[in-house]
């Protein structure tokens, strides 16, 4: 029997590997994406004509059209991704992020919570909802240690905040009511297809023509890099697999200093297209971001134990691929970079609390 998958934030960098990956393996998917400035659907052109695919433009506040998506899609898996994302915007202002991130996801609960009670028994047992969160709600680490599922949350950003206060909402869920939610938290996502506002699409676009290169502070904020393609796979695992109310950490246990996968990149473009000089030539360094988190790093033991998934991209095998993506699919970024955004900095605080 043909899985019906509803997916949500299916047009942005996560969601829209989610969607390739479930839809070429036969799965019957609607994505449900409310199409801001980080939704693309070029991101689902290899699959936008495939007859086990379907989209429908609705933002998940919207309680009646949520209502509706479950109904016409009947669903066996939800995988709830849409979010707002960027911890610079939200920043600038943190309103987008409590509407999407904490109301949004409040929707999507009672929704799925209403849609599922009146299922038959059989289905009804077999429903899953996953929540796709973020390692950020732990807050920030020291030189030693990663975070595990038990991790007291500690968010530093409005981003942050505001996903744990969705997680929140999720684990009360389950209790208040014995919903079949599941929760991951994943690290630092990268790969095709990434909007051009994050660190890596950044560096790499940049460095292609010819800008400077921000990096933050001196560059030794730590993060965990996890290819985008292993999280999908990851994501599918636990919304057939995981077990109800427990958490799953996804990381790719690929730790790098800033500086060090900016520099990887410029290496990676001197040998693949040469310019006038070596590429880290461009590196500038500026102030750092309000409340960055020093480092972060996942320990994915449990998701690798009771589910038996392994990250199969290295970082260095992963950001090679990257790197050539973005050389040779122009076409999906640069209209992007001409008419969303063109690598200006965000996030920056100006006198008075206000931001610039």
């Amino acid at each position: 029997m043909q899985r019906k998958v509803l997916v949500t934030g299916g047009a942005g960098f996560i969601g829209s590997a989610v969607c390739r990956r479930l839809v070429a393996d036969g799965a019957s998917v609607l994505n449900l994406d409310a199409l801001t400035y980080a939704g693309n659907l070029q991101s689902l052109a290899p699959i936008d004509n495939a007859p086990n695919y379907r989209f429908a433009k609705v933002d998940i506040c919207d309680r009646r059209a949520v209502a509706e998506a479950f109904e016409t899609s009947a669903p066996d898996h939800v995988i709830h991704l849409a979010a707002e994302s960027h911890v610079d915007r939200s920043i600038m202002a943190g309103d987008a992020f409590i509407q999407t991130n904490v109301v949004g996801t409040f929707s999507m609960l009672e929704a799925a919570r209403t849609y599922w009670q009146a299922l038959p028994a059989l289905r009804r047992d077999a429903f899953r909802f996953l929540h796709v969160s973020t390692d950020e709600v732990y807050g920030s680490l020291a030189d030693e240690g990663a975070f595990v599922e038990e991790t007291r949350y500690d968010p530093s950003s409005p981003y942050s905040a505001s996903k744990a206060a969705a997680d929140h909402l999720v684990s009360a869920w389950v209790r208040t009511y014995g919903f079949p939610a599941v929760i991951s938290n994943c690290s630092n996502n990268y790969g095709p297809y990434h909007f051009p506002e994050k660190l890596i699409p950044l560096i790499i676009l940049n460095a292609i023509h010819g800008k400077p290169l921000p990096v933050y502070g001196a560059g030794a904020n730590v993060r965990d890099w996890l290819y985008v393609d292993d999280h999908a796979r990851a994501l599918d695992l636990i919304v057939a697999r995981g077990r109800i109310g427990e958490k799953y950490n996804v990381g790719g246990r690929n730790e790098r200093r800033n500086i060090d996968v900016v520099r990887r990149i410029c290496a990676i473009l001197d040998d693949l297209r040469p310019a006038a000089r070596r590429h880290d030539s461009l590196i500038s360094f500026v102030s750092d971001r309000p409340g960055h988190d020093l480092r972060y790093a996942i320990d994915a033991a449990k998701l690798e134990r009771e589910l038996g998934w392994r990250a199969q991209e290295t970082f260095e095998s992963g950001i090679e691929k990257t790197v050539r993506w973005y050389l040779d699919n122009e076409w999906w970024w640069r209209p992007l970079r001409d008419k969303v955004y063109a690598g200006e900095r965000l996030g920056v605080i100006a006198e008075a609390g206000t931001v610039a």
